[in-house]
């Protein structure tokens, strides 16, 4: 969310920066809220300050007059009617801040897919070998994959684990949450995978994504499926004053994630690539703005550390503006290299989002100074389960057909190599 009075003094170039992400910026529109809320506060702050002085005034000589009871009583009625008035331009203001994007950073490239995406890095080889098996395949094989079993029990975009394969997922999750609050210094929380409209709204996935989101209600309750660890573990902190001292927060969950996948019709269909419903390992961190830069480097480093020991070839681009998520101002991806495909398909994304959840969820942050402003906060995947297991399937695949486990995991799993048939050894 944004300080209107902010967009309003950059003006055009705030235009020109939210174009860059194809967001049609109505400044006109803006003024015009932003102006009708201050009316509207200045007629409630004139009324009370009225309704005060007549409140003091009266009975000073004698019992109040019929007339001025009823002056009183008007006053009063005007107070509320105004009050209504600034609610009413309040929140007409916060539903039109509510859907402008975060504002790209200028070092963000111009573009609108992935195709202008700029490759930062490289780790690992990337052979193109003709023929090489499709992750879903090599799991049929192996029967650690079930996918007639997923779509008999929910249809398509599911996915079914079994015997090694379900173990590889468990050993993964865990493999992923040693080496963050152990190594990376996070603080592990189990949170809840239903949360609030309000919440969802916090970090950005409403109102815009709603069809994206798989929701509930139970009578007059609405509750809605995570998208991402990111929802709940951000609004950890939501509606806090956190002292700058303590800063950065670093926070990691394991959760399934749900999301609808309504704008990928037809994208993805075979295999474990895009689901409607997987685990994920995410990391959330809340530091100083000034300190967002640095922040997103260190967390692009424990998202690569994860592929670096799973021996899984990758690379690192950074999104163009037009491919950003809504609440990011600048986004790493980071890419895995599956041979089945013979492409690099994104396995993470890391981005900063300023302190665009910070002034939607009430994220703010106190200095040594007294100064208290909007926290910034970062987010990550590190990393994402099914597509971990695709990846290490399609990259550790054998010449028999079988699969060979990156020595890392092997505690994890208890096993080397996953054999035809589902046998391990």
């Amino acid at each position: 969310m944004h300080d209107p009075t902010e967009l309003l003094e950059d003006g055009p170039a705030a235009v020109r920066r939210l174009a860059r992400r194809r967001y049609d910026l109505d400044l006109p529109a803006l003024e015009t809220a932003v102006r009708r809320r201050s009316e509207a506060q200045a007629d409630v702050t004139r009324l009370r300050t009225e309704l005060n002085r007549v409140s003091r005034t009266r009975g000073r000589t004698g019992p109040p007059s019929e007339e001025e009871k009823e002056a009183a009583r008007a006053l009063r009625a005007d107070v509320q009617q105004a009050e209504a008035a600034a609610r009413d331009a309040g929140d007409d203001l916060s539903q039109l801040l509510l859907g402008i994007p975060n504002v790209p950073l200028d070092q963000v490239p111009d573009g609108d897919s992935e195709k202008e995406a700029v490759e930062i890095r490289r780790w690992g080889p990337a052979r193109l070998d003709e023929g090489a098996p499709h992750h879903s395949d090599i799991g049929e094989s192996l029967a650690v994959l079930d996918g007639p079993a997923a779509a008999r029990l929910s249809g398509s975009r599911f996915s079914v684990g079994r015997g090694a394969g379900a173990r590889l997922e468990r050993a993964l999750t865990d493999f992923f949450l040693d080496l963050h609050t152990r190594e990376h210094g996070y603080t592990e929380y189990s949170v809840p995978f239903l949360v609030s409209r309000d919440t969802m709204t916090g970090t950005g996935q409403l109102p815009k994504f709603e069809d994206d989101l798989f929701r509930t209600r139970v009578g007059d309750r609405e509750l809605f499926l995570i998208p991402t660890a990111e929802v709940p573990l951000t609004n950890l902190v939501a509606r806090q004053l956190l002292d700058a001292r303590d800063l950065p927060y670093a926070f990691t969950a394991r959760t399934p994630c749900f999301r609808a996948e309504a704008g990928a019709y037809g994208r993805d269909t075979r295999g474990i690539l895009r689901l409607h419903q997987f685990e994920k390992v995410e990391l959330v961190r809340v530091c100083a703005p000034e300190d967002a830069p640095a922040q997103l480097e260190l967390m692009v480093g424990h998202a690569e550390e994860c592929l670096r020991l799973l021996e899984l070839s990758y690379r690192v681009v950074l999104l163009p503006a037009g491919d950003l998520g809504f609440s990011a101002r600048m986004t790493y991806d980071i890419e895995v290299w599956l041979p089945g495909s013979g492409s690099y398909r994104e396995i993470s994304s890391v981005s900063d989002c300023g302190t665009f959840q910070g002034r939607r969820a009430d994220i703010r942050h106190k200095r040594a100074d007294g100064r208290k402003g909007p926290a910034a906060t970062l987010n990550g995947s590190a990393l994402p389960v099914g597509r971990t297991v695709a990846a290490l399937l399609e990259q550790g695949v054998q010449e028999d057909g079988s699969v060979l486990i990156p020595e890392a995991l092997t505690p994890y799993t208890g096993f080397r190599r996953i054999l035809p048939g589902g046998a391990t050894a």
